[in-house]
């Protein structure tokens, strides 16, 4: 499988590998997304996911395999229109998107295409000053899909959604400046910062990190009121957490809390 797995401690490292072809995306990495995620959801011991592209590949994600004639392409309309039930079920972007617990992109490099939209469907983005995104599908004939351009414009605004939609490059600082990554840091410093990033978000109550980052995802689709009243039950089931107890205790005390998850 060309998606690499890899436990560090609290911390999953997800790893898109196909450096032959800069980490080109294929249906082979949905497969992947669609076999692990479920497990690192159920896995306790697991309490963030960092993503990135293979370095030997020099990119995160160079997109569709362009090379591949059948790329991009349907027989008939029939034939598209049987097939979606499939593509939902199979779409990472949703799969990325719907994971319960926090996310973050570690962008090594060229995110092109579908490659572009994977990383803004993650919670929070570590830039290496090498990364640049680009969405290449309207050149093509085609546009991003996926909610690529809707998904975007929630990061960053209309405007910057669309000159990036238009095909004009994002690169690394601009992209920090913008507030699409969080994070701009040299190259060689870009795993150590992501797993710096990812280890301080697994060491939260995780619980709480879960339902913040739900909080922010579905706030984001509704208006600002559900997104408050969602919020008073979500705070409500956290009051009577373990955890929560334990963290105000802990800081009573002025130690380090003993976090379980309960």
């Amino acid at each position: 499988m060309p998606l690499l797995y890899e436990k560090r401690g609290a911390v999953a490292v997800l790893t898109l590998s196909r450096p032959q072809a800069r980490n080109a995306w294929g249906e082979d990495y949905n497969d992947g997304l669609k076999e692990l995620l479920p497990r690192l959801e159920d896995d306790p011991e697991i309490r963030a996911v960092v993503l990135t592209g293979d370095e030997a590949g020099g990119a995160f994600s160079a997109g569709a395999n362009i090379k591949d004639p059948k790329t991009h392409t349907s027989a008939s309309i029939a034939d598209a229109i049987e097939a979606l039930p499939k593509r939902r079920r199979h779409q990472a972007m949703n799969l990325l998107s719907d994971f319960a617990k926090p996310l973050i992109a570690a962008v090594n490099g060229y995110a092109i295409g579908i490659g572009c939209i994977v990383t803004y469907c993650c919670d929070l983005i570590v830039a290496s000053e090498r990364a640049e995104w680009r969405l290449t599908q309207v050149s093509l004939g085609i546009l991003p899909a996926q909610g690529g351009t809707v998904r975007l414009a929630r990061w960053v605004g209309r405007g910057e959604a669309m000159k990036l939609a238009m095909g004009f490059p994002l690169k690394a600082e601009e992209a920090h400046r913008i507030g699409l990554a969080q994070w701009l840091v040299p190259h060689a410093d870009l795993m150590g910062r992501a797993m710096e990033v990812a280890e301080h978000v697994a060491a939260l109550p995780p619980l709480a990190a879960r339902l913040a980052k739900e909080a922010v995802a579905f706030g984001m689709d509704g208006s600002l009121r559900e997104a408050a009243n969602a919020d008073l039950y979500r705070f409500m089931a956290l009051e009577l957490t373990e955890d929560k107890k334990e963290a105000h205790q802990a800081w009573r005390e002025r130690r380090k809390p003993v976090l379980r998850g309960r």
